[in-house]
């Protein structure tokens, strides 16, 4: 019995457009003429190779292993021009992070060109995590992600992956689980890769509303209603713009009782000049991903929505366009709130916190949420503390702090709590409103960024923000993604709400 799981990649967006096949065959696979991967324990057992390779592979890849560096993770040997053998290296403390991590290192060690094939052996070592091999391939089809729409010249690309053996196959619930959150996180990595001509918040509601197919109950509400309900803080950020300025809400409801729904909000400003707190002109370009916040709730209800979790969850979305104009918003304006509450705005360029006030407090107000969690990129300060390794958690509630920290441990998207106090108060009260949008005091931008966020929690709603501004996009690359858009937060609320509340 074998497991045949075939990934397409393509250049357009990696493994978002594969193809996959799942078939049990009842045929005994001895000697194994293609490229071989066997996981094996940490101090490199391979006996169990014996059954997939002939005596004469066996012995060279023996002998090579008394030479080897048996501290790496994975070790490539070529036995000849048409075979490779892999050997992985499985921890007796391993946890799924690992095993997905694992799969994201195969994939940048194997030569994949148009197309390969291996046949991966599972049950060739003994773990305590019964799914190991569903994070292996997770963690492999994460890592292929790739954005290349705007290419001009498209090879197709194509791997191969048989999977040998039942002991560890994950059963089909989870393999729906693995495919919903990857296109959840894909879609979120598509959002975020798109230039702003592109996608501007007329184009970003457009691809929203496509996901009504899902199942999705979705609502947009555009200038004439945001208007009309009072939202003038988020309006007030897309003044400058041609585009329109939305605020966009995704219902989903998979739990069989009316129970109160669990909340995420997103920033969605599509492009950020910083409008007359004009940005420097160097790396404005990347200003593209302040949307990033957005994307993450995006793809979170995409996933939620394709897995039919069982909860009652809502995303809330801030969709807005931050630019120059006649008609922009000018440094000194003073605006009022869906809250009420009044702020005078002494910096465009502090514009998410603005949108995410008045997306907060309507969230709060129209859904009563159980909790509600926060995402944006919202300030540069959190990067100088923080860099690209963690993102910035605030919070009035120990208990959700807690559950969110835990489960980005456990899914690699780590965070950081941060200091809330009343203290810090004083830095944005203002002398001609009820508050101004920047402490120009000096020091703790992201804390008097999230204080300002929490004036607009009116119930004592347990409430989290996390600042992702270092984490959305990696020029570099990271564990699970290639570099660019990461698709942070998407499986990190995933695990918050399959941990601790279906």
């Amino acid at each position: 019995m074998f497991l045949n799981i075939y990934t397409n990649l393509f250049s357009r967006g990696a493994l978002k457009t594969m193809s996959t096949k799942i078939s049990y065959i009842n045929k005994a696979i001895t000697k194994l003429s293609t490229n071989t991967v066997l996981f094996v324990d940490e101090n490199y057992n391979i006996n169990n190779l014996k059954k997939y390779t002939s005596i004469n592979e066996f012995s060279f890849i023996k002998d090579l292993l008394k030479t080897s560096d048996l501290k790496k993770n994975i070790l490539v040997f070529e036995v000849n021009s048409k075979k490779k053998i892999v050997l992985i290296s499985i921890k007796k403390d391993s946890k799924q992070s690992d095993f997905e991590n694992l799969g994201a290192e195969f994939f940048g060690r194997i030569n994949y060109g148009k197309k390969s094939e291996y046949f991966v052996i599972s049950d060739s070592v003994t773990n305590n995590h019964k799914n190991f091999i569903g994070h292996f391939l997770h963690g492999l089809r994460l890592k292929s992600y790739e954005f290349k729409k705007y290419k001009t010249k498209k090879e197709s690309r194509i791997i191969l992956i048989n999977v040998l053996g039942n002991k560890n196959k994950p059963s089909s619930l989870n393999q729906l689980k693995f495919k919903a959150l990857e296109e959840g996180t894909f879609f979120a990595r598509d959002l975020v890769s798109e230039p702003g001509n592109v996608l501007h918040p007329d184009e970003y509601v457009k691809r929203i509303n496509l996901l009504r197919k899902n199942g999705l109950k979705i609502n947009v509400y555009d200038k004439k209603k945001l208007k009309k309900l009072g939202m003038n803080a988020l309006l007030g950020v897309g003044m400058g713009s041609i585009r329109g300025s939305y605020l966009v809400t995704m219902e989903w409801n998979g739990a069989k009782n009316n129970s109160k729904p669990l909340a995420f909000v997103g920033k969605g400003v599509t492009f950020d000049t910083g409008g007359y707190s004009l940005k420097p002109a160097r790396f404005m370009e990347d200003m593209t991903y302040d949307m990033a916040g957005s994307a993450a709730v995006v793809g979170l209800m995409k996933s939620l929505a394709l897995r039919k979790a069982k909860i009652n969850a809502v995303g809330v979305v801030g969709l807005v366009e931050n630019m120059v104009s006649g008609i922009a918003q000018r440094p000194g304006d003073i605006v009022k709130s869906y809250s009420g509450k009044t702020i005078e705005v002494l910096n465009t360029d502090a514009e998410g916190r603005l949108v995410l006030a008045d997306a907060l407090t309507f969230t709060e107000k129209k859904f009563k949420p159980k909790f509600m969690v926060d995402l944006a990129t919202l300030t540069g300060a959190i990067i100088v503390c923080l860099g690209s390794e963690f993102a910035g958690l605030f919070s009035n509630d120990d208990k959700l702090s807690k559950q969110i920290l835990n489960a980005g441990n456990d899914v690699e998207e780590k965070l950081w709590r941060m200091p809330l106090h009343k203290n810090y108060d004083k830095l944005i009260n203002s002398k001609n409103a009820d508050m101004q949008n920047i402490n120009y005091v000096g020091g703790a931008g992201s804390t008097t960024a999230a204080q300002f966020l929490q004036r607009f929690i009116l119930n004592k709603t347990p409430w989290a923000h996390l600042d992702i501004a270092g984490m959305a996009f990696s020029k570099y690359g990271g564990a699970l993604n290639s570099g660019g858009a990461t698709g942070f937060g998407v499986r990190l609320l995933n695990q918050l709400i399959e941990k601790n509340y279906e």
